[in-house]
């Protein structure tokens, strides 16, 4: 069964951001192969759902419905709810994920 995939707002800006960040340090073709290798994994989501692990930053939180799966060097983090995939971010690996997750945390409250 193939599942639904939600991309929130929160991750729609996370792509801009990094959009922005590869045009301008490497060129549009870059970004257009990042992000066709992105949107193939997240198709890939679909069918397999729990196919990512559970992010280390996240696990110590028992929160085992979010996972993570690695698109050459980005992380996408989404939800696995009923019969949906919520896609929460899509970051560079690089970053410092717990530093980021405060910062989201903070940003929506």
């Amino acid at each position: 069964m193939r599942m639904r995939v939600i991309i929130l707002d929160s991750a729609e800006r996370d792509l801009k951001d990094l959009k922005s960040c590869i045009v301008k340090n490497f060129s549009l073709e870059v970004w257009r192969d990042t992000y066709a290798k992105l949107k193939e994994s997240i198709r890939h989501l679909q069918n397999v759902p729990f196919s990512g692990g559970v992010p280390d930053e996240i696990e110590k939180f028992n929160l085992h419905q979010f996972r993570q799966v690695v698109s050459e060097l980005n992380r996408i983090i989404y939800e696995v709810r009923q019969d949906k995939i919520y896609v929460h971010m899509i970051v560079d690996v690089r970053r410092d994920m717990t530093s980021l997750l405060t910062r989201r945390l903070l940003r929506d409250f």
